[in-house]
């Protein structure tokens, strides 16, 4: 099939009056529809992550079963995770809780250091950074703080706390010894709200601010789910009001950790692979959850894990509904609080991220599992073998060349037509003069019969219609 003539009918008048988006030379990712108007025999694919094993077995006398809220840093070359270290269960912050570190040097063999700040069960020499500090190791959440100018001791920075207590900053030069930013609270006790996981907090590029995602409770039609809240800081010190995040159209699910990060390759974009929680529907009978030991109040639930997106403000976007990480095969991932993923993606090669889960939750065999995927390869935008096409709203780049990152199978191709705002192609960069591309590549600079360069339309309105064939496309940029 010649799909440089294939049409689909009639162009749409909203083309004639659609406001210009200016994506500079930002990557851009097929996991939400934010920058399409047409999608014509292609689909949005939820990627599947590829199961990479065991990451860290959680066996130490201060880890154990109830080991949990993890967060993966990359800094430079040096991969870390910071989690609790608690092996029975308690009250959340009671004082057997610890916050323990792992280190790498390529986010796949990990070890713990050897440091002596706290003696913790008579060892003197251990991984544990963060102790005798209840109830702050409950859920401490790190991240290097990238705003320009940070003080260098104030480089790693971290929010935690319980209901009680409300949460606390801390600040560290090394992100090994911490140390409170101020006694009093950043964020005060809530009446509302619960704390009691993961409260993410990041430096954002995009809107120039701290942000703070936590865990909140919504009332709908007479239940409570677990949802999620934002608030933003200048200083770190100083929080808005909460405001509760929106979902569009989705229907309600509790989400018990959201995970929300910048994506590293394309920081305006937020990616949070959640935690999605069922309470109440039981797998395990009574048998069955003594032959895998785990605690006998963590059995009558269970939960897997989603994909959310967001692009600033209190929106989220649920394009993808299905489980992002399935339980799997095997009882003991059945439990109550099990399957809960880590906060961050990690870059582990050049062509591969991954990123970590929980596994095993309230069990001796508790452990941290990897999961690899594409880089950039959250979603795709993906077309059958009989073809499809993708027409974006109207764009303004800088840059001069278009990357792409995308997959065929071997009779597949990917073509690309760039537009004027009306949707004609625009002379030298039609479908029929750019270049067919078959392969599987991650950075893939695309080109016409006269070459590489759209330098001339740098700042012009125009559409890009990308024309696939047993094809996934998963981003693109204009660069240099």
């Amino acid at each position: 099939m010649d799909m440089t003539r294939r049409t689909f009918g009639a162009v749409s008048l909203a083309r004639w009056s659609a406001p210009v988006v200016n994506i500079r030379q930002r990557r851009e990712l097929f996991v939400d529809r934010e920058l399409i108007e047409e999608l014509r025999g292609v689909r949005l694919e939820l990627a599947r992550p590829v199961d990479a094993g065991p990451a860290l077995v959680l066996d130490r006398p201060w880890e154990g079963a109830f080991s949990a809220y993890t967060t993966a840093l990359q800094d430079g070359s040096l991969f870390r995770l910071y989690y609790r270290g608690v092996p029975a269960s308690g009250q959340d912050g009671n004082p057997e809780e610890v916050t323990c570190c792992a280190e790498s040097k390529d986010g796949i063999s990990w070890r713990r250091p050897e440091l002596d700040f706290y003696t913790v069960r008579g060892a003197q020499v251990n991984n544990v950074i963060l102790a005798a500090s209840a109830p702050y190791s409950h859920n401490f959440s790190p991240f290097v703080d990238r705003r320009p100018g940070v003080p260098p001791g104030e480089r790693y920075k971290a929010l935690a706390g319980v209901h009680k207590t409300g949460l606390r900053a801390f600040i560290s030069a090394d992100g090994l010894k911490w140390k409170a930013l101020r006694e009093e609270p950043v964020l005060p006790p809530p009446k509302e709200f619960a704390l009691d996981s993961q409260n993410i907090s990041f430096w954002s590029e995009a809107e120039q601010k701290y942000l703070l995602y936590f865990r909140t409770w919504k009332k709908i039609g007479g239940q409570n789910y677990r949802w999620v809240s934002r608030a933003t800081s200048e200083n770190f010190v100083d929080w808005s009001a909460p405001e509760q995040m929106t979902y569009g159209d989705a229907p309600p699910e509790h989400l018990y950790t959201n995970q929300t990060s910048p994506y590293f390759r394309a920081p305006h974009i937020y990616v949070g692979i959640c935690a999605r929680f069922m309470p109440g529907r039981q797998v395990l009978n009574a048998e069955q959850a003594a032959a895998v030991g785990v605690d006998p109040k963590y059995f009558r639930d269970c939960s897997d894990a989603v994909l959310v997106t967001s692009r600033g403000g209190n929106q989220y976007r649920r394009e993808f509904m299905e489980a992002f990480l399935r339980p799997g095969v095997g009882y003991e991932n059945w439990v109550s609080r099990s399957n809960y993923p880590a906060l961050n993606l990690v870059q582990t090669g050049a062509s591969t991220m991954a990123f970590y889960v929980n596994r095993n939750y309230g069990q001796p065999t508790a452990y941290l599992r990897r999961y690899e995927l594409r880089l950039d390869g959250l979603a795709s935008a993906r077309a059958g073998y009989a073809g499809g096409e993708i027409v974006t709203r109207p764009l303004a780049f800088e840059g001069s060349r278009l990357e792409l990152n995308y997959s065929t199978s071997a009779p597949g191709s990917v073509r690309v037509e760039i537009q004027d705002a009306g949707g004609q192609p625009v002379p030298g960069y039609s479908a029929g003069e750019g270049r067919e591309l078959i392969g599987d590549e991650v950075e893939r600079v695309y080109s016409w019969s006269g070459g590489e360069s759209v330098h001339a339309l740098r700042g012009r309105a125009v559409r890009l219609r990308f024309l696939l064939r047993d094809a996934d496309l998963f981003a693109f940029r204009f660069r240099d």
